[in-house]
């Protein structure tokens, strides 16, 4: 069965971006269980993927909450509808928005297919990632309790802070050196 390669861009920051493959007759529903971990995303929001073009226009929804593909449904269900059913183009583009509270919106593009599986790999597979992922909940990988500890363990003083130096070497003379000539390096 063939792989999909796809390259998932942040929407604000197009240096951010993981490259996610997955095999063909996976769902969209998989696809989406490899940006989680790319992003490292909790996975506990809905989401949908667009169709697309070139200029990023959205097109037809795969929606996470759609359990059953039915003829005229508003969406496709990502659990039902296969990647390699809507990838038409060499260069197939989609929209992927996850927890439309915060909208966080990716890029997907197709940038290659191979044609057989690499033996042992589970599918979805996280192939590179570049950038530094956003943060789903504020601050990434900062434990405030640490920061408060380091705050206190360097505190400084009103009268320190309002200077912006320490005391530290006040009133000391720099020590002078004395220059004397040395004639012995030839040099007269």
């Amino acid at each position: 069965m063939a792989v999909l390669r796809f390259r998932v861009y942040w929407e604000e920051d197009d240096q951010t971006y993981r490259d996610i493959e997955i095999a063909g007759h996976q769902t969209f529903l998989d696809l989406n269980k490899g940006i989680m971990q790319g992003f490292e995303f909790d996975g506990k929001h809905p989401s949908s993927f667009y169709e697309s073009n070139d200029k990023w226009i959205y097109g037809r929804e795969i929606s996470s909450e759609v359990l059953v593909n039915k003829k005229d449904a508003p969406a496709l269900s990502m659990l039902k509808t296969p990647v390699s059913a809507l990838v038409s183009l060499p260069d197939q583009k989609f929209m992927y928005v996850y927890d439309p509270v915060k909208k966080w919106t990716f890029m997907v593009e197709l940038i290659g297919v191979n044609k057989d599986e690499t033996p042992r790999r589970v599918y979805p597979f996280v192939l590179r990632k570049e950038g530094i992922a956003p943060a789903q909940y504020g601050i990434k990988g900062v434990n405030p309790d640490k920061i408060m500890e380091i705050e206190e363990k360097y505190d400084l003083g009103a009268e320190e802070m309002a200077e912006g130096f320490g005391n530290e070497g006040e009133g000391e003379a720099p020590a002078a050196e004395e220059y004397t000539s040395d004639s012995s390096d030839g040099m007269e």
